[in-house]
């Protein structure tokens, strides 16, 4: 993985207007008061996989600019697993210059250790399966997709160490593309392309007159047809199709089923490709996701019947819509013929979650946190 881009967030003439307002009469006490050093353990309430470069380049930025120095003691590197309440990271320092600082530092290391979390579990459970990250439009301004994007990378670094999986290769945007070591993003067509073209076949063909040399992904869901319009690509760009160089992608909304499927026929793909999956009790949720509507297990398996008995075998299936980490281990179990999940769902869907917390656990070498919190101290 590259070395990520410019640090974002704001200098260090910019932090009163972020920071919490008790933090800066803190700040402002102590300076009147007398320095001491501190010490902060930053820890999560849950499990999480640690991501905390974002956090500590801009951490360090800052100390540049106010000519101080913070000792950093990372408890667990970049892409480790870490338990609900173990501190990440010990930062000691000045505490005038520490003070300030709390309210930005947690912002930029909860939520990516969540994310990162997230994409482990997702990369982890479908090995085979590449990823492609797709949550830039779902994030909350500039300084979230970075975060997300690299919270990706970790995530999938770590999968791929631990049960060699494919992971994520890419993502949808330029600006974050260094993250999973490329220079360019990836993507081809949105269903935008698909309703200016006027049809499926038409807008494949006019994305590659405009860009030949490149594979191509076609959105085959925009006009409820997905396998007549997957079959109908195919047999146009043969050539493509027998290299490897088409896919086929399907988003089919969670208001209808996919063509040629219902509940019942549904059940009948599953039970002829893997039949003990839906022996067992399923939460509805599941069961949406093995043989529901929009894009189910059974979808999957339905569209790749459809493309191997004209020979389309190295046509290449991506897979969208919701993702995540629960979707992606039930399409695991129901061994669903995906090679490309393209997902935003990675991203932490409870935000109450990805509240990191900073306590001081040192003032001065004495220490010193309030009652229900030693177990922070250094052990």
């Amino acid at each position: 993985m590259k070395d990520a881009g410019p640090v974002s967030g704001p200098a260090s003439d910019q932090v009163a207007a972020w920071s919490d307002q008790y933090f800066l009469k803190t700040k402002a006490t102590v300076a009147h008061f007398g320095d001491v050093k501190v010490t902060y353990a930053i820890f999560m309430r849950r499990p999480v996989i640690s991501a905390p470069r974002l956090a500590l380049d801009w951490l360090r930025r800052v100390a540049a600019e106010r000519d101080t120095e913070f000792e950093i003691d990372l408890q667990y590197d970049e892409g480790r697993w870490v338990g609900a309440g173990e501190p990440i990271m010990y930062v000691s320092g000045s505490f005038v210059h520490l003070a300030d600082l709390e309210t930005l530092l947690l912002m930029k290391l909860g939520p990516a250790c969540v994310a990162a979390f997230n994409a482990f579990t997702m990369c982890a459970d479908l090995p085979s399966v590449a990823f492609l990250a797709m949550d830039a439009r779902h994030c909350a301004g500039l300084e979230m997709a970075e975060m997300m994007a690299y919270a990706a990378s970790v995530g999938s670094a770590r999968a791929t160490r631990k049960v060699k999986a494919t992971g994520f290769i890419g993502n949808a945007t330029q600006a974050t593309a260094h993250y999973f070591g490329r220079e360019k993003a990836l993507g081809t067509m949105p269903h935008a392309l698909i309703g200016y073209a006027g049809s499926t076949l038409r807008a494949a063909e006019m994305f590659h007159e405009t860009f030949p040399d490149e594979p191509m992904t076609v959105l085959v869901d925009y006009f409820g047809r997905e396998v007549t319009d997957a079959l109908t690509v195919a047999r146009r760009f043969a050539g493509m199709a027998s290299e490897g160089k088409l896919s086929v992608r399907i988003d089919t909304p969670g208001s209808r089923f996919i063509e040629g499927l219902d509940p019942p026929a549904s059940y009948a793909v599953m039970d002829r490709h893997v039949p003990r999956v839906i022996r067992g009790y399923r939460s509805e949720s599941e069961l949406r996701h093995l043989v529901g509507a929009g894009v189910s297990a059974a979808a999957i398996w339905h569209l790749r019947d459809a493309l191997n008995r004209e020979g389309f075998h190295k046509v290449k299936i991506v897979a969208s819509s919701g993702f995540d980490p629960a979707k992606c281990k039930v399409m695991a179990e129901a061994q669903a013929p995906i090679d490309v999940v393209g997902t935003g769902s990675f991203l932490p869907q409870r935000w109450t979650e990805t509240y990191a917390t900073a306590d001081i656990i040192e003032y001065n070498g004495v220490k010193r946190v309030k009652i229900g919190r030693e177990f922070l101290f250094r052990k």
